[in-house]
């Protein structure tokens, strides 16, 4: 009878002595699966807390100070500054500087006393559509606890009548939020792997030794490699913005010729880091995962993907500094900007 097991026991002591004699074997196999584990389940929070808030409170009597009291109790807004007018409070939310707005009128508090419907006007930044869902439940759910308990008390009508209004998305669509920050992933990844493969290409076949003894300056075999790549990423990018326009209906407000320009050291920047990677690389192997090494905090961080306030500090602050993440997490890319508009009173 042949033994179908014959030399397992030889062959299993070589590969754990290989093992063994290979700490960066173990270390890629046992610590990375942690390290990721600990980023990501520390870094996602999907609960939303803390949204930076703005507040108008034309009364600013005992009623009106009551409401904003019970916004801050919720642990949902965050309120970070007090505005006199409608015009700052229309540039706080434009900036992105706060993504609730929170205007209460000049009659707030006669209209509780005479048992009348009192109106509140809720501006909310639409562009994250989690976001914009929770302050509506939130603001929503504190006008009906209000109301109800003046019914309760007083017998009046329905008392506090919160008016959400959701800006620069009012579709909530998702794919106004995410495709902006993963248009400037694709771009990364492709623009670096264009030019990750041409030094290296030049080391197999023998003829970057042949470059060296012509009269090509480092200067202009640098450029001569980035040039051409750098008009096929900038045809990649137009492609990229015509799908998202076209086919996603992604609104885009502003000049787009000036996006493409602003675009350009980006793309640069980019496919200067695959001339880098392609020089230290021997093979075209290794290019393969090289590009994404200085990257990986910005694709696989979830401030890429989630908003940068639900995110602890450690998180955001190791993973803002990445275009991706700056893209993704930026109001004015999320939504595509938005043309001003006046609150009326």
């Amino acid at each position: 009878m042949r033994n179908f097991f014959r030399g397992f026991g030889a062959v299993f002591y070589k590969e754990v002595l290989h093992v063994r004699r290979d700490p960066a074997t173990l270390f890629f196999s046992l610590v990375i699966p942690l390290l990721q584990m600990v980023v990501l389940g520390f870094g996602i929070d999907t609960n939303i807390r803390q949204i930076n808030t703005v507040v108008l409170n034309a009364d600013g009597r005992r009623e009106s100070r009551e409401l904003i009291d019970r916004l801050k109790n919720s642990d949902t807004f965050h309120i970070n500054r007090y505005v006199e007018t409608d015009r700052d409070l229309n540039d706080a939310i434009i900036a992105g500087k706060d993504r609730v707005g929170i205007k209460i009128p000049v009659d707030y508090s006669d209209r509780l006393l005479h048992n009348m419907s009192a109106q509140v006007l809720v501006l909310i930044d639409g562009s994250d559509s989690s976001v914009a869902g929770q302050a509506i439940n939130v603001t929503t759910a504190i006008g009906l606890d209000e109301s109800l308990r003046r019914v309760l008390q007083d017998r009046s009508t329905f008392a506090v009548d919160m008016r959400p209004k959701l800006l620069f998305n009012p579709d909530s669509r998702s794919p106004n939020f995410l495709l902006p920050g993963l248009t400037a992933i694709l771009l990364l990844n492709v623009t670096t792997f264009l030019t990750a493969f041409s030094i290296v290409r030049e080391k197999e076949r023998g003829t970057l030794e042949q470059l060296f003894v012509t009269p090509v300056r480092p200067m202009g075999l640098l450029f001569g490699k980035l040039l051409p790549y750098l008009a096929i990423g900038f045809a990649e990018l137009c492609l990229i913005l015509t799908f998202m326009r076209f086919v996603f209906q992604v609104p885009i407000h502003g000049n787009v010729l000036v996006l493409a320009f602003l675009s350009l050291p980006y793309l640069f920047v980019s496919l200067s880091i695959g001339i880098l990677v392609s020089s230290k690389a021997n093979s075209q192997s290794e290019p393969s995962s090289l590009p994404f090494s200085p990257f990986s905090p910005a694709s696989s961080s979830p401030v890429t993907f989630f908003r940068a306030r639900p995110c602890p500090s450690s998180s955001t602050s190791s993973a803002i500094s990445f275009p991706p993440a700056i893209t993704s997490t930026s109001p004015a890319a999320s939504s595509c900007a938005a043309p001003a508009f006046l609150i009326s009173g």
